[in-house]
């Protein structure tokens, strides 16, 4: 039987120079990791990189080696420093193929878009002994080898890969969670929040400030594969702060 309170990793690498530049702002971070906690997978670690292939081939190795997961999002398109694939395979020690079943997709996507080119014909390569992803969008699959998924750099091409892997992983208990908000400068409720945390076992507490209205306050934000050591934990993090004279906001401010 396998054992409920293991804990299942993920890491992201999102690469393109054009994230790294700030032409392009990126969006699959928080996609990806609200994706992963549903399929009880928890986001440890996120590198953004440069489309460099030494880049790409140590975070590659570093990542997948000590988490359960490893997702890659951009440089998987038609141009020529589209390199995510050759990086990949180049890490995994393998050659890089032209995916038969790959290649009947685009060639079914582009047949009335031009024709199957060279250029889109790279989006057919993998790294030799690879799976697909589904891909509805824009026809060009993602990549799947072993414990790593190559994925789109698009957000809504992203979204609809990780639609055709949802319940496809193995994880554990999705991470719940639960925000409530004060006006309070969280520097005046710190000891307040790590004794709140230190009480319920299984709970984190986040705290995220900000300034609005002329005024400081913060929301706290409680996770935990828990459902009642969640409610418990809310509800006692709820009452300390009442009883310090800050009134509680629930849902956040």
């Amino acid at each position: 039987m396998a054992d409920p309170t293991r804990i299942w990793t993920a890491a992201l690498i999102v690469i393109g120079d054009e994230i790294l530049s700030g032409r392009t702002q990126d969006k699959n971070v928080s996609q990806i990791a609200t994706w992963l906690n549903v399929q009880g997978i928890r986001l440890r670690e996120v590198r953004v990189v440069a489309d460099d292939n030494d880049a790409i081939i140590e975070s590659v190795n570093i990542l997948r080696a000590r988490n359960d997961y490893l997702f890659t999002t951009g440089g998987i398109g038609p141009t020529h420093d589209d390199i995510t694939v050759d990086a990949i395979a180049a890490a995994l020690g393998v050659a890089v193929e032209v995916h038969p079943q790959a290649r009947a997709m685009l060639a079914g996507y582009y047949e009335t878009r031009g024709g199957l080119t060279e250029a889109r014909l790279r989006m057919a390569r993998v790294p030799a002994g690879a799976s697909l992803i589904e891909n509805r969008m824009s026809g060009a699959p993602g990549i799947r080898h072993g414990n790593i998924f190559i994925m789109a750099g698009v957000p809504h091409i992203t979204a609809g890969m990780l639609d055709s892997l949802t319940g496809t992983l193995e994880g554990g208990l999705p991470v719940l969670s639960a925000t409530i908000g004060c006006w309070v400068a969280e520097s005046e409720i710190a000891d307040l929040l790590g004794a709140a945390e230190r009480a319920h076992d299984g709970c984190q507490i986040g705290s995220y400030p900000f300034f609005r209205e002329g005024r400081t306050g913060a929301n706290f934000v409680v996770r935990s594969t828990d459902a009642s050591a969640l409610e418990q934990c809310v509800a006692a993090l709820s009452a300390a702060l009442e009883q310090g004279g800050w009134p509680v906001v629930p849902d956040g401010i």
